[in-house]
């Protein structure tokens, strides 16, 4: 039978924590894999004319959306057209995604309002550069991967969420009314809904009305008609010809404004610094989840490297800075439009881009007539897109602990913020899957014999004396701090008269600081009675964290069964040569 040695680590602490550093640091400083390459582009000679017209519908498809978000921010119009145009094209060549569509979004509308409210508009292109270099940091040191940890539930919670609040926003547009005072979505909404003129509203509800019905129409007899497109070029046709009192969008530029650096002092970075915070997590958060529906629904396109996607989202809110422009984000509609119509590489979206620009530079006169409430019908449109019954219903459905995540992120997100949101959200998948984890964990007495990948294990006829005196636990599942003190009680309860207690982990999947610290709770308990500890079957993984912090030596570690049962039985047999000391 080979022998089970487990060496102990031969680095002191601070040597394994400097080495530690050095990965860290050396992949900070390394920008390997986050820049553009010719690769990006193998595919083009095949797809350019695909990519041509799927660029072409998704600029058809954002300009209202990025009227609509412009607006819906507080920023105006314009804002949110820079933010389309400069975020589009930045984020497309430098982000880590084939498909990803960028720009303002609802959801960062939704984060932005407070804000202004607290600092001015003057301070949201600061804001967007201070979150773009937060979101770069994020790309460069790996926390791109960390989207595929998000449950699901928390996503459905918040993308629903975000369509509620979107739909509370638009009540100034298509109530013609002043926005109501007040911190939260629902609070403000109420104040505006108190404070409408209701004879005024009638034409800008009727504009609202006649965009959302040629939307419920269109989706039944024109599907893959720029709808949003065709709803607004009619609403604006009616809001003419009858002379319709509504407010318009009004002028707009007709070319891109000079990049220019936002002034920065300390002052103004540290009142900025917890907006941004809270921008660059949003940003990250909904470009990459964008970016993992993109991948599912085109999978023969190489799927997104998504801590570049966070360097390209970061350079595109740098950039939309500069500009003028807004945070921005992957946008997970104008991104599914892309993908359905054929984009296969970023020339679809940056010529998605280039269909804005010139929709800037020659078509702002007709822009500028089309009625607020327009734009609020189509982003209600949004809002009902976003909170989709059918794929609430299987989540809720499937377990309580689902229910109750999915439940409390919607509530947080409408309620609280959105960043708060995903973390009370991700908080309580982690509780509810830490309880199933410790449901499904258990310590079980055993006794001989017992059958082991050896075979069959039990005492030779000479140590039958020795079966009451030897006793076996086995841990199924973790061993972890969900269930540490569980363990400690089941085992220091063995009864008198029991000198050797053999620990089986061959079935233990998880270990951690807290596992350690209970199994030395243990050995040290037993030891205090002279009992000797033996534990069994743990990877060589688990013995190292086991050597680093419980006082056994290695030798008390072994492989099978009968190596233990033989270091058990010279436990015993050293407790009856002296029975004041024994054990281990």
């Amino acid at each position: 039978m080979p022998d089970y040695r487990i060496e102990p680590p031969r680095h002191t602490r601070g040597e394994q924590l400097a080495s530690a550093w050095d990965a860290v640091s050396g992949h900070v400083i390394s920008l390997k894999g986050l820049w553009p390459t010719p690769a990006d582009y193998a595919q083009l000679p095949r797809t350019w004319r695909r990519d041509l017209m799927a660029g072409l519908t998704v600029g058809i498809v954002a300009l209202p959306l990025a009227l609509g978000f412009g607006v819906a921010s507080g920023m105006g119009a314009t804002a949110g057209l820079v933010t389309a145009i400069i975020a589009g094209i930045v984020a497309a060549v430098f982000g880590g995604s084939h498909l990803q569509v960028s720009g303002p979004t609802g959801a960062m509308t939704v984060v932005l309002l407070p804000v202004i409210a607290a600092y001015g508009v003057e301070s949201v292109p600061a804001l967007a550069i201070l979150a773009g270099i937060m979101v770069i940091l994020m790309g460069m040191t790996a926390l791109g991967r960390s989207v595929d940890l998000i449950p699901l539930p928390v996503v459905e919670g918040f993308t629903a969420g975000i369509g509620v609040i979107i739909f509370l926003q638009q009540l100034p547009l298509v109530l013609g009314s002043e926005k109501g005072e007040g911190e939260s979505s629902l609070v403000s909404a109420w104040n505006t809904i108190a404070g409408t003129d209701w004879a005024a509203a009638v034409a800008p509800l009727a504009i609202m009305a006649l965009v959302v019905a040629l939307h419920l129409v269109g989706e039944r007899v024109a599907r893959g008609v720029p709808l949003s497109l065709v709803a607004i070029i009619v609403a604006t046709v009616v809001a003419e010809l009858m002379s319709l009192d509504v407010a318009r969008i009004g002028a707009l530029p007709t070319s891109l404004p000079a990049p220019s650096l936002p002034s920065f002092d300390w002052r103004t970075i540290q009142g900025l610094a917890a907006p941004a915070l809270a921008v660059a997590a949003l940003a990250a958060l909904e470009s990459l989840l964008s970016a993992r529906v993109a991948d599912g629904m085109v999978p023969e396109v190489t799927r997104t490297k998504p801590d570049r996607e966070l360097v390209g989202q970061g350079l595109a809110n740098v950039a939309s800075g500069l500009f003028g422009g807004l945070p921005a984000t992957g946008a997970i509609a104008r991104t599914a439009v892309n993908a359905r119509t054929g984009g296969r590489t970023r020339l679809a979206v940056v010529f998605h881009a280039v269909v804005l620009l010139g929709v800037m530079a020659f078509a702002s006169p007709v822009v500028a007539r089309i009625p607020m409430a327009a734009l609020g019908g189509v982003l209600v449109m949004t809002a009902l897109r976003m909170v989709d019954i059918k794929a609430l219903r299987p989540v809720m459905a499937a377990t309580r602990a689902d229910r109750n995540t999915l439940l409390l992120t919607f509530a947080a997100t409408v309620v609280l913020d959105l960043v708060m949101a995903v973390l009370l959200g991700f908080a309580m998948a982690a509780v509810m899957s830490l309880r199933h984890m410790a449901s499904y964990s258990a310590v079980f007495r055993q006794h001989l014999p017992a059958d082991t990948r050896e075979g069959w294990i039990d005492l030779l006829p000479e140590q039958e004396s020795m079966r009451h005196r030897i006793a076996i636990y086995r841990v199924d599942g973790a061993l972890f701090y969900g269930d540490a003190r569980r363990f400690v009680e089941e085992v220091e309860a063995v009864e008198a008269g029991v000198d050797a207690v053999i620990v089986r982990c061959h079935r233990m999947n998880v270990f951690d600081a807290s596992g350690a610290e209970a199994l030395a709770d243990v050995a040290r308990a037993l030891a205090r009675r002279g009992v000797g500890l033996v534990v069994q079957g743990m990877t060589p993984s688990q013995v190292q964290t086991a050597l680093l912090m419980v006082g056994l030596p290695a030798d008390r570690y072994v492989r099978e069964l009968s190596q233990a049962l033989d270091i058990a039985v010279g436990d015993v047999r050293a407790r009856d040569a002296d029975p004041a000391g024994g054990g281990a």
